[in-house]
This record gives structure tokens, sequence and C-alpha cells, in this order.
């Protein structure tokens, strides 16, 4: 039997070498790039289409509910909030415009809800331990309760008043006069522009007929951003995991805005709040942490997350870069007001977990009452949601 070398004794299990690490790294800033063609390649894309067939396929998004609904059920499907809302910038800052930024808020907002199913999937793996389940279960719904929360307050406020709409458009125009927006020679984008040639000549090479090669750019261009972003998160899961855990149970001896601020770096560090939160899930079923130990680290991975939105907004052209940065910035202050009106007061940061709390007790009772909660909350409420929004 070939015994170890002494390089690799010394690395402790878990752990991988620096050189790997390098190499590792490098990876991501490669496949960070071929997202960014992909995110080019559908804005593209939709271009091809016109603007009669874009108008067409977004019309049911004028509705906020329906873009709600989208948002939501897109999520839950790929599992990735990250994935959602960079094909909303890419949408968002296509030519021709086919998808506007007020019709593009209620779908972020969706995103928002549908990441949590994955958390709140991975709590039911504890149903074998009452008292654990228990635990686990109110970790991973305080996080759908809170979504729930911002976006009943939030959705209202926007309609009425535009409240994101009009602060996003303030905060982009500040960043386009700093030399962003895209208003600058941008190397990026002529080299994702010319990476995508190949791709364009694919998906014409593959049919004559030219709308059916856009939609095959468009499908190609999803595909890259869906690989890419997941790839991207394998790999920094293998850098980050052997201290995730780590960072994480410090914060917990700290303040809440410690807690926070290392949520959102470990989600940044891993580009998926669903990661951070499902280590948060069987820690708390363990005991490890408390509820209230657990929250501000997702809310803090709600901040964390945003970044995906706006890494995406780089690769969008120049004539429409400042409304990529506009609904990335949404993404952002969305999550951000959002805390500001939940956390700081006592009385509201307990709503969403006292009602995880309750909901976890009943759930206890009635196994299948976890299962129903999971298809009613992003299945049912989805359906409900359309049949309203036609009744309107």
């Amino acid at each position: 039997m070939t015994l170890p070398s002494a390089a690799q004794r010394s690395i402790p299990p878990g752990e991988i070498g620096k050189r790997e690490a390098w190499t590792r790294f490098i990876f991501v800033l490669f496949l960070l790039f071929i997202f960014l063609v992909g995110i080019r390649g559908m804005g593209t894309g939709f271009k091809g289409l016109g603007k009669e067939a874009l108008h067409t396929f977004f019309h049911q998004t004028e509705n906020p509910f329906m873009g709600l609904v989208v948002g939501i059920l897109a999520t839950t499907l790929v599992q990735s909030s990250s994935v959602t809302t960079s094909m909303i910038v890419a949408l968002v800052a296509a030519p021709e415009n086919p998808l506007p930024v007020a019709n593009a808020i209620p779908m972020i907002m969706g995103a928002n809800i549908g990441t949590t199913v994955t958390n709140t999937v991975v709590s039911l793996g504890h149903m074998g331990h009452a008292q654990e389940f228990k635990r686990a279960f109110a970790a991973a719904t305080c996080h759908d309760f809170f979504n729930f929360l911002v976006v009943a307050v939030l959705l209202p406020l926007e309609i009425m008043t535009g409240f994101l709409s009009q602060s996003s458009h303030v905060v982009a125009g500040f960043v386009g006069s700093l030399g962003g927006g895209g208003k600058m020679s941008n190397p990026l984008k002529v080299a994702t522009k010319a990476a995508l040639e190949p791709v364009q000549s694919l998906s014409q090479a593959l049919s004559d007929d030219q709308t059916v090669a856009t939609v095959l750019l468009i499908v190609m261009s999803a595909g890259i951003i869906f690989g890419s972003l997941g790839a991207i998160v394998r790999t920094l899961r293998v850098l980050a995991a052997t201290r995730m855990q780590t960072y994480i149970t410090r914060s917990l001896d700290s303040s809440a805005v410690v807690a926070i601020i290392v949520g959102a770096v470990v989600t940044v560090m891993v580009q998926s709040s669903s990661i951070t939160t499902s280590v948060l899930v069987p820690m708390a079923g363990a005991g490890i942490i408390t509820l209230r130990q657990a929250f501000p680290v997702t809310l803090g991975s709600n901040i964390g997350t945003t970044v995906t939105a706006l890494l995406a907004s780089m690769a969008a052209p120049a004539e429409t870069a400042h409304l990529a940065i506009q609904i990335a910035i949404v993404h952002l202050l969305f999550n951000l007001t959002g805390m500001a009106l939940v956390y700081p007061v006592e009385a509201i940061r307990e709503i969403p977990l006292k009602l995880a709390e309750k909901l976890a007790a009943l759930a206890v009772r009635s196994r299948s009452l976890a299962l129903v909660y999971v298809l009613l909350l992003f299945y049912g409420l989805p359906a409900l949601l359309i049949f309203v929004s036609r009744m309107i």
C-alpha cells in the first residue's frame, strides 16, 4: 500500500492545498466570464425576436401578481434565485426593453420567496426525530415568513408609490455618473461579445429559420447561465466548505450586525443563499444554534445573494446598462429595506420567528402538514395568485 506523502499528510481532512485553491479560484473567474457571456447571449436573443413578439410574451407581467408568480415558480424550478435574478437582469437590459423595470420588480420579490424552498425541503430530512425536526423546521420557515412579510408590505407600497423603482433609478444614475452604466469603453463587454459569436454561429447552423435560431440562442444562453452558475457554486462550496460553519458559529457569539455581515459574506463566497441557509438548518436541528441566532445570518444571506444580479449587470449592452444596474439595485434595496423594517424593532422581529415556531409545533404533531405546507406555499399560492389576477 502506498503511503501518503508528507505534503498530503499535512493537509487536514476537508482542507485543500494552496495550489488547488488558486486553481479553483482561476476556474471561478473563467466560469464568471462564461456566465456573463450567457447574460449577453440572452439579451441578444430577445432582441432578435422583435419588439412585437416580446411585448406579447411579457404582456402578462404587467400584472404585479403574475410577476410575483413568475418569480416564485421560476426560482422553485431552478432551485436558485441567483439564476432567476440573473435572467431578469438580462431581460431588462435586452435591446427593445422587453421587460420594463416596473414589471420586473415583482419578479425579483417572487425570486426571494422561491429561494426559501431549498432550506425548507432540507428541514424535512429531520422528520424522524420530533424535537430535532421542530428546531430545524422553525429555522427554515422563519425565512419563508420573513420574505412573505416583506413582500406583503413592499409590493403594495411599490404599486402605490414606485418607491423601489424611483430609488433604484436615482442610485443607478449616480453609478452611471461615476463612469459605470457602460458609458466608457469596457473590455469585458468586448470580450463577452466576441465569445458569444461561436454560440450565435451554432444556433444559426442548427436552423435556417431565423426565429428558430434566435429561440435556440436564448435556450443555449439560459443553459450557459444555469450551468456556469451551478459550477461556480460547486467550486466555491469546496473552497469555503471547511470555513463556512466556523464563520457562522463564531458570529453567533458577536452582535446581530456581525451575524448579518457573516451571512452576507458567506453567501457571496459560495454564490448561493440556499447553501448558507441550508447549513443553518441542520445546525439548528442539532441544537448547536437557536432560531434567534440563525435569523440574522439568514437576513445576511438575503443581502449577499444580490451580488449575482450586480455581476450580471456588467454584461449589459451600453445603451441599456443603466436599466440592468437599476434592476440589480432594486434587488439590493428590497432586501436592505425589508431588513430595516423588520429586524430593528423586537416586536416586529418576533413576528416571523413566532409564526415559524407555531408552524413547527403543528408540523411535529402532523408530519404530513409540513409536506402540505411546502406544496401550498410554493405551488398552491402561485396558483391562487394567478386565479386572483384573472378575476381582477
